[in-house]
């Protein structure tokens, strides 16, 4: 097939997350069967507009709020006729591909809806004209539609606009070798994500500080950059250590040698730093919000209520357990292989053109 992906960053852009590496990671086993992929996304400053990335093109044009003018330039001028398919990755902006491309089926792909995450992100009233107008307005544009999602909790997100017509995929994960490293001495708690508002990192300050109350050995490792950083670090108490970004082996070794990780977003489509912690034999304690439900269910967790009192109540009541009680690791953190993701996509796209034999249902 020839397939067009959609979406506003690649795994080059600074700020790409894990829709990117989702996005990435299908993409290259595509090409690796042998289809024809291009990933159109916003330009990325010192990579070329246009070049070869894991077998599959990536063109580069526009930038955070104009990369989807730029698409609808680009397709008009290069796209008709020359693809099978195209993938609209809906982050928070959507494309509205099947709205502007006649010639060619789209179909869409959320990881996500925003919903409270305008409040964190957005100044008023922004955030308030984001929330109730703008994100409904531009869901309700795929009613009627067949659309991809990455959890259970955002395909009953989306139909709650009217969005029915979701296939549920699997989230992907890439194993990588548990350390051989013992658990800290000290009761230890470990959380790593970017810093930035939504991701609630001020959270796990505040539930350090009530938990040491009662565990005063208590330590907790933040791990992650982000525009938060010096605040928190600022006034991190006694035993939370503001580590910033550190590098792969580090937050490995770290995972893996605290007794729990913890959670506080207020939404995401999944929740993969859950799926990595369980694979290095460490559960999770998470709020219990969008997405990081059901990363937190299949690997074996503790949702709790989404506050900063819910969660030290937790870490006191299940610290005891946790250091003295192993976790195995599971494989995968209750997430799938990439090849697996990489199928179940392939097929529900195939499925959507019409094209799975009637004899393979």
């Amino acid at each position: 097939m020839r397939i067009l992906v959609l979406t506003w960053r690649d795994l080059a852009h600074e700020a790409a997350g894990g829709a990117e590496v989702y996005t990435e990671q299908v993409t290259r086993r595509w090409a690796a069967a042998g289809h024809e992929v291009t990933l159109f996304a916003a330009a990325v400053p010192g990579r070329p507009d246009e070049e070869m990335v894991d077998g599959y093109r990536v063109v580069r044009r526009g930038g955070k709020l104009t990369v989807y003018r730029a698409a609808r330039k680009w397709y008009a001028a290069n796209g008709h006729g020359q693809f099978d398919v195209v993938i609209d990755m809906v982050n928070t902006v959507p494309f509205r591909a099947h709205q502007w491309i006649k010639d060619t089926p789209v179909i869409a792909f959320f990881h996500q809806t925003a919903e409270e995450c305008w409040h964190f992100n957005a100044p008023l009233p922004v955030a308030v004209l984001g929330r109730y107008v703008l994100e409904p307005r531009w869901i309700k544009a795929y009613r009627d539609r067949t659309v991809m999602v990455v959890s259970q909790s955002t395909a009953d997100a989306l139909a709650r606009f009217g969005v029915n017509n979701t296939v549920i995929l699997p989230e992907g994960f890439e194993p990588v070798a548990v350390p051989q490293v013992q658990k800290e001495e000290k009761p230890t708690i470990v959380w790593c994500a970017r810093l930035v508002p939504y991701k609630r990192p001020q959270d796990v300050v505040e539930a350090a500080r009530i938990a040491r109350e009662q565990i005063p050995d208590l330590q907790v490792w933040i791990m992650g950059g982000g525009p938060m950083l010096e605040e928190l670090r600022k006034t991190a108490p006694a035993g939370v250590d503001i580590l910033g970004r550190v590098d792969e082996n580090d937050k490995i070794e770290r995972m893996a040698r605290a007794h729990v990780h913890v959670a506080t977003s207020a939404r995401e489509g999944w929740g993969l730093v859950v799926s990595e912690a369980a694979a290095l034999g460490t559960p999770t304690i998470a709020y219990n919000t969008p997405g990081l439900k059901d990363s937190t269910m299949a690997a074996q967790g503790q949702l709790c209520p989404p506050e900063p009192a819910a969660l030290a109540a937790f870490i006191v009541e299940s610290m005891p357990r946790l250091q003295s009680e192993p976790f195995a690791p599971i494989p995968y953190g209750g997430a799938h292989s990439w090849d697996e993701v990489a199928g179940s996509m392939e097929w529900a796209v195939m499925e959507f053109l019409g094209r799975v034999p009637a004899d393979a249902i």
